[in-house]
């Protein structure tokens, strides 16, 4: 067992020392592309200026035969394109495939100064983040980083979702969890094919009326997802962490996606994946706090003074826990405000 005092030092010799909390930046949407699709690749750029977050995409939606190309194509791409403010992660493959390796060797000693996050499929226990951890401080040495790469790792086993508190105190390089709904409702036998969202069939009824047994029963459709959302939400708050929704497959389906990232907000996600275009605008919307709850928020805080105590507001009592909720609210708004000049406008910054 190391030692706590032993936790922040570098797992390998001249590697940057792992950070002591992880820094909160806008990744409201991770837009995935295939570094290997030329059309994808060529809106890059472009890309930069819409979104938080950019990730190379190296796993699955990868076809097998394609796997050196999009990962030569990301490499290409990190040392062609200027991402400004724009994050640039990467999704390797699998700790289990015969092309990880080689993903985070040549991604780090290429372009690990221009990436942020390495994303890790599959994640099942402690010990699999424990072996890229050493790996990137091994690689970093090698590269001569001055700055640690951060690792976000995927819950899409049970066994996973099982050792999440554990997978996010593997590492002090750990920077959020995301939620897999596919191979998670494969690994749990779900009975459903659909990537995320809810299911028509996953629902709860009215009991009769015992005046009327032909009355109609009204029906409403339930979260599969919530119980893993909520838990892989405290523990990554436990453990300083950020939390994000998966996929939602439908692209299609807007409003539906619309619904299931604004769930994942209140329940206290800090953004979610974005597969297509159309879901970046979506993920922006709901991920930055609505302006007149920020502009309530601001009115409590002020009219709270240094937070203790009780007032009354509009009719509504405010104490010490409306009064943290409302910070909560601000400090989302202020951040996000920051790089954004409509939402600062918006929020009254």
């Amino acid at each position: 067992m190391r030692s706590a005092k032993d936790f922040f030092k570098p797992l390998a010799i001249g590697a940057p020392e792992p950070p002591r909390e992880i820094p909160f930046r806008p990744s409201r949407m991770i837009h995935f592309f295939d570094p290997s699709n030329a059309k994808m690749a060529a809106k890059v750029p472009a890309l930069t200026r819409q979104c938080d977050v950019l990730l190379g995409n190296l796993e699955d939606a990868i076809a097998a035969d394609n796997k050196i190309a999009a990962r030569e194509g990301l490499v290409r791409i990190g040392k062609e394109v200027d991402f400004g403010k724009c994050q640039l992660w990467t999704r390797v493959n699998s700790l289990d495939s015969p092309w990880m390796l080689d993903d985070i060797m040549r991604l780090v000693t290429e372009i690990g100064d221009k990436l942020e996050v390495i994303m890790v499929p599959k994640v099942e226990g402690a010990s699999d983040i424990h072996y890229v951890d050493r790996l990137l401080a091994q690689l970093e040495a090698r590269a001569e980083l001055k700055k640690p790469l951060l690792i976000h790792a995927i819950l899409e086993t049970a066994t996973g979702v099982a050792n999440v508190e554990e997978i996010c105190g593997a590492s002090p390089r750990m920077q959020g969890l995301s939620l897999g709904p596919a191979d998670l409702a494969a690994s749990r036998r779900m009975k459903t094919t659909r990537v995320g969202g809810g299911h028509p069939g996953y629902l709860v009824r009215t009991d009769p009326d015992p005046t009327n047994e032909s009355a109609p029963r009204p029906t409403a459709q339930q979260d599969l997802w919530h119980y893993t959302m909520a838990r892989m939400v405290d523990a990554c708050v436990a453990h300083g962490m950020l939390p994000y929704y998966g996929p939602f497959g439908d692209i299609k389906d807007t409003v539906a996606c619309e619904d299931q990232f604004r769930n994942a907000f209140l329940l206290g996600c800090v953004g979610a994946w974005s597969l297509h275009p159309a879901q970046i605008e979506i993920a922006k919307r709901v991920f930055s706090p609505p302006a007149s709850e920020v502009l309530w928020a601001k009115k409590v805080i002020a009219a709270m003074g240094d937070g203790t105590g009780a007032v009354m507001l509009d009719g509504k009592m405010q104490d010490d826990a409306t009064f943290k909720q409302c910070r909560v609210m601000v400090d989302l708004a202020r951040r996000l405000a920051e790089s954004d000049p409509e939402l600062a406008e918006a929020y009254e910054f």
